[in-house]
């Protein structure tokens, strides 16, 4: 009997993990045909739900003002949120706001910590941003 129970809950999660994609693609489809006002339609309630993908890309359409007013400091909670499960573009855009002071308190410390962890996961933005903090002498010795 607790096989089968498990058995049934394993399919119920992977149909609802899958629809959840679905969801997301269509939402992620919207955005790049321009259509903002759906894809927010369908993106945030995902976002709100705890969906990396979906929270990085209302980071982006709050960060750019697209299908929403532009504003930095929500672009950074959506980041932040998606950052914390991992998400690599979220951790190098969280690097970028720190550099620009963008939303946040300008900290080229954070900028390069942002920076460094979306590096490691093979982000190209943020391994030439790191290269610059270096080059630069921001946030770490210049070298």
């Amino acid at each position: 009997m607790n096989k089968w129970i498990l058995y049934i809950a394993t399919i119920l999660l992977l149909c609802s993990s899958a629809a959840r994609a679905g969801e997301i693609d269509d939402g992620t489809k919207a955005y790049s045909e321009g259509n903002y006002a759906q894809a927010i339609e369908l993106l945030r309630p995902l976002a709100a739900k705890g969906e990396a993908v979906a929270q990085s890309y209302l980071g982006w359409m709050y960060d750019n003002g697209e299908g929403v007013t532009q504003d930095y400091k929500e672009a950074v909670k959506w980041y932040r949120l998606a950052a914390a499960q991992g998400h690599t573009s979220a951790k190098y855009n969280l690097g970028v706001k720190y550099a620009k002071g963008e939303g946040v308190t300008q900290d080229y410390q954070e900028a390069v910590k942002w920076h460094r962890l979306a590096a490691a996961q093979g982000d190209a933005g943020a391994q030439y941003n790191l290269g610059l903090a270096y080059d630069n002498g921001e946030g770490v010795t210049q070298d």
